[in-house]
């Protein structure tokens, strides 16, 4: 069905280099004209509850949402929601900030009938004129949305967006019976994908949880299964060989700050999934500063951590020297050590857990993971010859479950690839889906009801069965 689409027969200048041609009979709208734009207040990780009322946090909005939030994993109580700013149905809900173009005004529309609220650090587009919510969920995030919306971040370290800008996002509006249309076959398309997706992500989930429990074992009790034990003090390693020691983060690495007076060096990006890279290998995802004049230096060995997201597992041991943004963290071995060990320890799930654990702050979004608590995390030191052995033994031991996962990985880029393409494509109406979507079945509407979470959400899934 979705290779016999056709486009429109006639189309009209939209006066947008973002939208290029449109239907004839569609009309282009501006966000400002469609409804206000509010920012949401309130929130701190100490008001969340296992039940109450439904939540939406800055954060969710890249891990959790894609186009529509229906449920939430947050929750706030009654008394607490008084201070959040409230959410109804058909509310659009923007990141006010992010650190890369991805990140700026990433959005999902409120489709939640309940009372809902949402924390500090996100944008509220509340339609007053007659629109059909779900449109909008796909509408305010497809590509030609966020290609505007990074046009319109400020700041360096942090992207900011703010209502005055988003107020001139351009986008097509079809009528509500169109609106409908799209949305049904949209939902029936994505519904196949997101199956198709969620298969290959059970399997990574699957990868993983052996991964992380080999690494554990294997960072925490050494290579000799038959080695004397002893109680190391730290709660979440438990026993280790006898003949290991225990040192505080402090005593294994030292945080420096060397800074660039040119800014020629290399410029090295922070990504979850690849490490700290060369800016140039992802240019075309990243806002690029004017100058890195007052960068910080790293060199190859350093453990570098985004303090922002430390605590989600954002950091990366510089496997060459360059320069990074002022505000991360960059840690030098204090010690003869083989980086690669303590990378994977701090990895673990149960130190993630401390680490989730010690981070800092009163608006989400903007938690940090500051030095003195990182120094405090105990860790397992074998000798140095050993933690060598212990790596070397885990490439080979990893190497298929790697292989594998990169595999599954590549395969899922590609799928959320061509999903993005053909959202883009249907909501500024490159591609005519009225009569796909008058044919499809009526339980079609139901189909995308279980929508895709962030890959991250299965790693953390995994991360908590690990550790307990």
């Amino acid at each position: 069905m979705i290779a016999g689409l056709q486009s429109y027969e006639e189309y009209r200048e939209s006066g947008s280099p973002w939208l290029g041609l449109v239907p004839r009979h569609w009309e282009i709208r501006q966000a400002r004209h469609i409804g206000r734009l509010l920012k949401g207040v309130g929130g701190t990780k100490e008001d969340a509850v296992t039940a109450g009322v439904p939540c939406v946090r800055y954060g969710e909005l890249y891990t959790t949402f894609t186009y529509f939030v229906r449920v939430t994993k947050t929750f706030v109580s009654a008394e607490r929601a008084s201070g959040y700013m409230p959410v109804q149905y058909g509310d659009v809900l923007f990141a006010a900030s992010g650190e890369t173009i991805e990140d700026i005004g990433k959005s999902a529309v409120n489709l939640m009938r309940t009372p809902a609220v949402c924390g500090g650090d996100v944008i509220v587009l509340r339609p007053s004129i007659p629109v059909h919510a779900p449109f909008l969920g796909y509408a305010m995030d497809c590509r030609s949305a966020t290609n505007q919306k990074a046009t319109m971040g400020r700041g360096t370290t942090v992207k900011h967006i703010y209502p005055d800008e988003l107020r001139g996002l351009l986008f097509p509006l079809p009528t509500l019976d169109e609106q409908a249309g799209i949305v049904r076959f949209l939902d029936w398309a994505n519904g196949r994908l997101e199956r198709a997706i969620r298969a290959k992500r059970k399997v990574i989930a699957l990868l993983n949880e052996q991964k992380q429990g080999i690494t554990h074992r294997t960072v925490t009790r050494g290579l000799d299964p038959s080695a004397p034990l002893k109680p190391s003090g730290i709660p979440w390693i438990g026993a280790i060989p006898a003949h290991w020691e225990v040192f505080r983060s402090k005593y294994i690495y030292r945080e420096v700050d060397n800074r660039s007076a040119t800014g020629g060096e290399r410029h090295l990006s922070m990504s979850q999934k690849y490490g700290l890279i060369p800016s140039s290998q992802i240019e075309e995802k990243h806002l690029v500063s004017e100058s890195y004049a007052g960068a910080k230096l790293c060199k190859k060995g350093d453990l570098v951590l985004n303090r922002l997201k430390a605590h989600l597992g954002v950091f990366a041991l510089a496997r060459e020297g360059g320069l990074v943004s002022p505000d991360y963290t960059v840690l030098r071995p204090a010690r003869d050590l083989e980086d690669r060990y303590f990378e994977a320890v701090y990895r673990t799930p149960a130190c993630r857990v401390e680490l989730r654990q010690r981070a800092k702050g009163i608006v989400e979004g903007f938690w940090r993971l500051y030095t003195d608590d990182l120094y405090d995390i105990r860790m397992p030191v074998p000798p140095v010859e050993e933690q060598r052995r212990i790596m070397a033994h885990l490439d080979v031991d990893l190497l298929a479950i790697n292989t594998a996962t990169t595999r599954l990985e590549r395969e899922i880029e590609f799928l959320r690839e061509y999903r993005t393409r053909l959202v883009a494509d249907v909501v500024i109406g490159k591609l005519d889906v009225r009569d796909a979507a008058a044919r499809l079945p009526d339980e079609v509407e139901h189909s995308s009801q279980d929508f895709e979470t962030d890959l991250s959400d299965e790693g953390e899934l995994a991360d908590e069965k690990a550790v307990a």
